[in-house]
C-alpha cells in the first residue's frame, strides 16, 4: 500500500512531491528586511530533508506591514535576497513559496519609527496595547496594489507559490471581523462588505501573477475571539476566496489575542484539523491542515481520514529537518519530535531574538560548521539528563569516543519530571528521542554508574563533561523536616503522595506544575468525558465541571508578587488560566515563617496566618551539584560543566549548553 504522506499532489497545476508543507513562521533572522545567509542555510537544510514545499515568511508588502526582522518584499532592492532564498529551497528539492502579509494593528509603533499602525478601524490591540490609525479609502486601494506589487516581486524572484495570510488577527482578518471593523463604507458592516478587502487583495495578486504562480490563502478555521468570526463565517470566507481564484486554502486557528491555547504542549496533536475538514467539504481545491502535527502517524491519519489534502508541519521541521526523509524511509522512530515548549521559537520572537530550538540546538545555527575533531579524544559525560545527553551526542558526532555514566535506572533526568504534569507529556517523548540518538551516535551508556574519585583516577578521560544536574533546595524553615513535608520532585516522580489539603511553597514553574498535577488527580480523563458526552449521560456544563473539579484544596504560596514568573511568555498565560480553572488558590507576597505539625505559618503584609494542611510541598528552587568539579580540578582533568551543574535553569538552557560543550571539544 502506498504511503499517503508521500503521494504527489498538485496545487493550481504545480506538482508537489509529497503532502508535507512547511508553513511560514517568523524566524527573525533578517536584518533591515534583508534575507541573511543564516536564513538561507536554515531553509536549505529543511528542503534537503525532504519537505514537499516550504513557504517562507511572512514577507512584508509595505513599510507599515512588519518589522526589520521580517523578510522584505516591499521594495525592488529585496529581490536579490529573495532570489537566493528561493533558489536554495528549490536546489534542496522542495517547492519554494512565500507568504505575503500585513500585520495591521499587530505592528508595534517601535517598528514604525513611532508612527501608529494602520487598521480598518481605530480599535486598540491587546497584543501591542496601542491604538491603530484607521485607513482611508485611498490608503486601502494603495495597500491592495502593494500586495500585488509584492506578489510580482515574488514571481520575479523565482517562487513557485505565493501564499496570502488572511487570518491570525492581521490586517485582512481585522477587516473580516466585526470586533475590529467598525467601518460604515463598502468595507464594513455586512459579512459581504467585510470580506471585500481580502477578496480584492487576492484578485489583485492573481491578476499580477497572470495565472502562472498558484496562490494559497491561509485563513482561520475559527478566530477563538468572543464576538469575532466563528466557524460558519470563516467557512463562507474560504468558499468566497476559492471562488475568487484561490488555488488552495490553508487552515490555522486563533488570533494572537485569543485565550484558547493553540501551539503549546497541552494542545493535543492535530486537534484543530476538524476545521480543515469542514472547509474541505465545501470547496474543490486542496486543503492544508496545521497546528501540532509533529509526527508522521498524526499526519497520515489526518490525510487518510479525509481531514485535509496536505499537512502543515512547522515547528516539527525546526526540531528535525529530516522528518520527511526519515518518515519516507520507514524510520519514524528516529525522528526528534517537537515538544511544543515554545521556548526557542515563539518566546524568542517576543524577545526579538532569532528562532532556536530546545530539541535541536543546531536549529538557527546551520551555517556554523561542526568539523570532525583532528584527534579523537576519550570523553566521559557524567549525567544522563538533557544537558548530558546533548553533550554526549555532539561530542560523538565530532568523532570522539564518548561514554555516558548515569547513576539512575533511566535516562532523561529532569525531563522525566517535566513530563509528568498534565499536558507536558511531550518531554517524556524527548527523553526517549535523545536516548535513541545516543545509540545512533555510538555513545556507550553505562546505567547505575556512579562516578567517584576512584573511577576518575582509574580512567582519566581526556575531557570530563559534568552534567550532574541539580537537587531540590531544602529551605531553612523551622519544621521543614516534619513527616508531612515532601519535595515537589518526589510528587512529580510519583514516589510520594499528597493529602487532601496541600500547600505548595514556591510559585515558579515547578510549583505551578506540581499544583496542577495534584489538582488533576480525581478529575475525569478525556476518554471518560467523551464516553459521557457521546452517550448523552451528562450535559456539557456538567462535563466541564467533571473535567476540572477535584477534592483537594491547594494553596500556592509565593514570596514575590507574581506566580509563574519563570515561565516563557507563550506558556505562562495558559498556566495561570489553569491555576484559576482548577481552583488553585495563589497567595503572593507571602513569607513562610514555620512549618507546624498541622500545617504552616506565613506572613502576608501585616498579617501572620496559620494555615492547616495535610501536606506541605517544597518547590523553592534547585541548587547545582558540584562536588565532582573540585575532584576533577584536583586530578588535573579538563572539565566542562553544563546545565544545572553550573546554574539551575530551563531545559532549553541545559540542551544548548550541553550541545555547545560537546561540539567545542577538540
Amino acid at each position: 500500500m502506498s504511503d499517503s504522506l508521500f503521494t504527489p499532489i498538485a496545487i493550481g497545476g504545480l506538482s508537489i512531491k509529497n503532502r508535507i508543507l512547511m508553513p511560514a513562521m517568523h524566524m527573525n533572522m533578517c536584518r533591515n528586511f534583508e534575507v541573511s545567509d543564516r536564513l538561507i542555510r536554515f531553509y536549505r537544510e529543511r528542503a534537503e530533508g525532504g519537505a514537499g514545499a516550504i513557504v517562507v515568511g511572512y514577507a512584508t508588502v509595505d513599510e507599515y506591514s512588519g518589522g526589520p526582522g521580517n523578510i522584505g518584499c516591499h521594495h525592488d532592492d529585496h529581490i536579490p535576497g529573495l532570489t537566493r532564498l528561493a533558489a536554495a529551497i528549490k536546489e534542496g528539492g522542495a517547492r519554494a513559496g512565500i507568504q505575503l502579509n500585513h500585520a495591521g494593528r499587530y505592528n508595534p509603533s517601535f517598528f514604525l519609527g513611532g508612527r501608529s499602525a494602520v487598521a480598518p478601524s481605530a480599535v486598540p490591540s491587546r497584543l501591542t496595547r496601542e491604538t491603530p490609525r484607521e485607513l482611508n479609502g485611498d490608503e486601502i486601494a494603495a495597500t491592495i496594489r502593494r500586495f500585488a506589487d509584492a506578489a510580482g516581486r515574488a514571481r520575479e524572484a523565482g517562487y513557485d507559490l505565493v501564499e496570502l495570510l488572511a487570518g491570525t488577527g492581521y490586517l485582512i482578518s481585522s477587516f473580516l471581523s466585526p470586533l475590529t471593523n467598525k467601518r460604515e463604507d463598502g468595507y464594513g458592516g455586512s459579512l459581504e462588505n467585510r470580506m471585500r478587502f481580502g477578496l480584492e487583495v487576492l484578485e489583485a495578486i492573481k491578476a499580477r501573477l497572470g495565472g502562472k504562480v498558484p496562490v494559497i490563502v491561509r485563513v482561520n478555521g475559527n478566530d477563538f475571539m468572543e464576538g469575532g468570526i466563528g466557524r460558519p463565517e470563516q467557512q463562507a470566507f474560504a468558499a468566497a476566496l476559492v471562488a475568487a481564484g484561490a488555488d488552495a486554502v490553508s487552515i490555522n486557528v486563533g488570533w494572537h489575542e485569543a485565550q484558547v491555547p493553540q501551539i503549546v504542549a497541552k494542545v493535543p496533536r492535530g486537534i484543530f484539523a476538524y476545521m480543515a475538514r469542514d472547509i474541505k467539504k465545501q470547496v474543490a481545491v486542496p486543503i492544508i491542515a496545521g497546528h501540532r502535527i509533529n509526527d508522521p502517524q498524526t499526519a497520515r491519519r489526518l490525510l487518510n481520514e479525509g481531514f485535509c489534502d496536505l499537512v502543515a508541519v512547522g515547528r516539527a521541521l525546526i526540531a528535525d529537518p529530516r522528518f520527511p526523509e526519515k518518515a519516507a524511509a520507514g524510520h519514524d522512530d528516529r525522528i526528534v519530535h517537537c515538544v511544543a515548549c515554545a521556548q526557542g521559537c515563539f518566546d524568542h520572537i517576543f524577545k526579538n531574538k532569532a528562532v532556536e530550538c530546545l530539541c535541536n540546538p543546531r536549529a538557527g545555527h546551520e551555517n556554523e560548521e561542526m568539523d570532525p575533531a583532528a584527534v579523537p579524544k576519550q570523553v566521559m559525560v557524567i549525567g544522563g539528563g538533557a544537558a548530558g545527553m546533548f553533550a554526549a551526542i555532539a561530542a560523538a558526532e565530532k568523532g570522539h569516543r564518548v561514554t555516558l555514566h548515569e547513576a539512575g535506572l533511566r535516562l532523561g533526568g529532569q525531563l522525566r519530571l517535566a513530563g509528568r504534569p498534565p499536558g507536558r507529556e511531550e518531554f517524556l517523548v524527548l527523553a526517549d528521542d535523545l536516548e535513541r540518538q545516543l545509540a545512533t551516535a555510538g555513545v556507550e551508556v553505562r546505567m547505575q554508574s556512579s562516578v567517584d574519585r576512584r573511577l576518575l583516577e582509574l580512567q582519566r578521560p581526556d575531557v570530563l563533561v559534568l552534567a550532574t544536574g541539580g537537587e531540590p533546595i531544602v529551605p531553612p524553615i523551622p519544621g521543614v523536616d516534619l513527616p508531612h513535608v515532601v519535595q515537589a520532585w518526589d510528587i512529580l516522580a510519583g514516589t510520594r503522595a499528597a493529602g487532601r489539603t496541600v500547600a505548595v511553597l514556591g510559585g515558579g514553574a515547578v510549583g505551578v506544575e506540581t499544583a496542577l498535577l495534584l489538582a488533576e488527580e480525581g478529575t475525569l480523563s478525556g476518554d471518560e468525558l467523551k464516553f459521557l458526552l457521546v452517550h448523552g449521560a451528562e450535559k456539557p456544563e456538567e462535563l466541564l465541571r467533571l473535567a476540572t473539579e477535584h477534592d483537594r484544596e491547594i494553596q500556592l504560596i509565593e514570596m514575590t508578587g507574581a506566580i509563574g514568573a519563570n515561565f516563557g511568555k507563550t506558556t505562562r498565560w495558559g498556566m495561570l488560566q489553569d491555576v484559576e480553572r482548577y481552583g488553585i488558590k495563589p497567595l503572593v507576597g507571602a513569607k513562610v515563617l514555620a512549618i507546624t505539625p498541622t500545617g504552616l505559618q506565613f506572613e502576608q503584609g501585616e498579617q501572620i496566618v496559620d494555615l492547616e494542611v495535610e501536606t506541605v510541598v517544597l518547590a523553592v528552587g534547585t541548587r547545582a551539584r558540584t562536588s565532582l568539579q573540585q575532584v576533577a580540578e584536583e586530578l588535573g582533568l579538563r572539565c566542562l560543566a553544563v546545565g544545572d551543574a553550573v546554574t539551575p535553569g530551563t531545559v532549553f538552557e541545559a540542551s544548548h549548553q550541553g550541545w555547545q560543550a560537546g561540539r567545542t571539544i577538540e
